[in-house]
């Protein structure tokens, strides 16, 4: 009895691992199509400005995997793509993105995953799930915006009277979109992780 019960742990441990690896892929895949939703779907191109849904599957990605494999998944995506894979927005790839001043948003998305998912490791409510998502669209814009000012501004040819106010403004157009989605995410992650953890129990 007591030799059955250690190996119980071991063997859930293991089966969560093989999930984790696979789903990890699976939001790698999702953020590709997400970087270039607009290719697929023109419509969604509003002002000029793309809709993407990177950030709606970054925070998914924490949401529902957890700090660790969220940020594996989002590190794929990001490892992919410097590998020369067309996965970054515009189908583009390769080492050069990383001095691309909107790298920063792709390098944003490891961090968002991760601190989404440390939220909700604590607060598994569906404000908890809320927070942490509207959170990880904070992180995102945060590191994203920074590193494009600091980009254009020691390497990037910047534009004529380019300030940290302007960076920021360019920023607004899709704000409101991704803290809409950034809300849906947090509901509709919350209703699918006790989806996967019933069907895990069984």
């Amino acid at each position: 009895m007591g030799a059955t019960a250690t190996l119980k742990p071991n063997r859930s441990k293991t089966i969560n691992g093989t999930l984790g690896l696979v789903y990890s892929a699976m939001f790698a895949a999702l953020m590709m199509i997400g970087a270039n939703i607009t290719y697929f779907l023109p419509a969604l191109s509003v002002s000029g400005v793309p809709i993407t849904l990177q950030t709606f599957f970054a925070v998914l990605a924490g949401l529902l995997l957890g700090s660790r494999y969220g940020a594996i998944s989002m590190t794929v995506y990001m490892a992919i793509g410097l590998a020369g894979a067309p996965v970054f927005a515009k189908f583009s790839g390769g080492i050069s993105a990383i001095v691309s001043p909107t790298f920063g948003f792709i390098l944003s998305f490891i961090f968002v995953a991760y601190i989404v998912g440390k939220i909700i490791e604590k607060n598994s409510t569906v404000a908890g799930f809320v927070i942490a998502a509207l959170v990880g669209c904070a992180v995102n814009y945060l590191i994203g915006t920074n590193w494009m000012f600091a980009a254009y501004k020691l390497w990037a040819a910047a534009p004529d009277a380019f300030t940290y106010k302007i960076a920021w403004i360019w920023m607004l157009p899709p704000l409101p979109k991704d803290i809409i989605l950034s809300v849906l995410a947090g509901v509709f992650g919350h209703r699918m992780a006790r989806i996967l953890r019933t069907r895990r129990s069984i």
